[in-house]
């Protein structure tokens, strides 16, 4: 139904409250004729106009009479087809949702009803809630199962002209969720497509659904370094992810899987090798360090850290075994500890074997984290 209160209103009805008020302010000023009657005087009036320069009073009651003829026989379809379109124009400066019954899909997406109109909402558009629900099935099986149902959408484009109607439910699920989210929010998620930037994976709400989707950057995945981000994840895997940026202007949610771990970097040397004055710890053994052998690979990664700026020094300390294997390759761990005097620590462990690595250097820790990652991206 439509409103009708002098004109054919392009707002269809029914619906109240602020979406109603919202849309109704962007079309308010799109009014059609109802009857011929309501625009064009009779006869008698028109001849009572006094005659301009322009032409004589008879000549303006025919070019009336000829006016009135052409929007009495304009067809009445047209007439609501046109109003919907501008109706359409209205949700989408508006930002209200519309729901749309989905009438049909093909191999691009859903088609939505919109009154007289059919619209088009592509599949990847559509919210991550679908296809979460069940992994295995097709977009196409997804879909035939929509059909006859209603859906939230926004409208993002309505192009009278091109005939080109087109929705997004991701767009309506941002507009209903994103004010339920926050920077350091903990998510159970599902990995969805993967990138050579990163994974983007759908967040779980409390209701069981995926209703957003944010982007784990390659750098954010894990701690060791990330060359392709599928020797990691794949899709369809259960993750925990913590928010950590959210850009409201641009939609978009940026997620870390490895700020959920602590930094292995930054472990505390004293776990691992005790200091002077303090007990030996169950999980080394020092007694037969004089008989460790040279780690393999770390006279090679000192002379790099020599080549990296702020580091002017690097000599190697205590030795030692531990009584569990951390890694069979060689690793360098950081202290937690802030360098003091310009003098700093690192830990090199290999299978049970453990070295400290003492720096001089003008680098804070985050300076010499990335250092040790330049470096070991340099030694094979």
């Amino acid at each position: 139904m439509f409103a009708a209160a002098g004109g054919l209103s392009l707002v269809p009805q029914p619906f109240d409250g602020p979406a109603a008020a919202a849309v109704a302010k962007h079309a308010s000023r799109y009014r059609l004729p109802l009857r011929r009657r309501s625009l064009f005087p009779g006869r008698a009036a028109c001849a009572a106009r006094p005659a301009t320069s322009g032409g004589s009073g008879v000549d303006q009651e025919e070019a009336s009479r000829e006016e009135a003829s052409r929007i009495g026989d304009a067809d009445p379809r047209q007439l609501r087809r046109s109003a919907d379109w501008r109706a359409a124009r209205a949700y989408k400066d508006s930002g209200v949702l519309f729901d749309g019954k989905i009438e049909a899909f093909n191999n691009g997406g859903l088609l939505i009803r919109f009154y007289s109109l059919l619209g088009f909402l592509p599949y990847p558009l559509l919210s991550p809630s679908h296809s979460c629900k069940d992994p295995s099935r097709t977009i196409q099986d997804i879909a035939k199962d929509l059909v006859g149902s209603s859906i939230s959408v926004k409208v993002i484009e309505a192009n009278e002209e091109e005939k080109k109607l087109i929705y997004s439910e991701k767009d309506a699920a941002w507009s209903k969720y994103s004010s339920q989210i926050n920077v350091g929010d903990v998510f159970d998620g599902i990995v969805g497509s993967l990138e050579d930037y990163g994974a983007f994976v759908h967040l779980c709400f409390p209701d069981g659904y995926y209703h957003l989707t944010g982007l784990v950057h390659v750098t954010e995945v894990s701690w060791d370094l990330v060359q392709d981000v599928r020797d990691f994840l794949h899709e369809g895997d259960e993750v925990k992810v913590k928010i950590i940026q959210i850009d409201k202007e641009k939609s978009r949610i940026n997620l870390s899987i490895k700020q959920l771990e602590d930094d292995p970097l930054m472990e505390t040397l004293d776990k691992v090798i005790p200091q002077e004055g303090q007990l030996v710890s169950d999980s080394i053994d020092t007694s037969s360090s004089m008989n460790i052998e040279p780690l393999p690979g770390l006279d090679s990664i000192c002379k790099e850290l020599l080549q990296e700026d702020g580091i002017s020094d690097v000599r190697l300390g205590r030795q030692g075994l531990e009584k569990r294997v951390v890694s069979q390759d060689l690793q360098l761990w950081l202290s937690n500890v802030p360098a003091k005097d310009k003098q700093f620590t690192l830990l090199a462990r290999a299978g049970r074997q453990v070295q400290e690595v003492y720096l001089t250097t003008t680098l804070d820790q985050d300076g010499i984290k990335k250092a040790v990652q330049r470096v070991l991206g340099r030694v094979p």
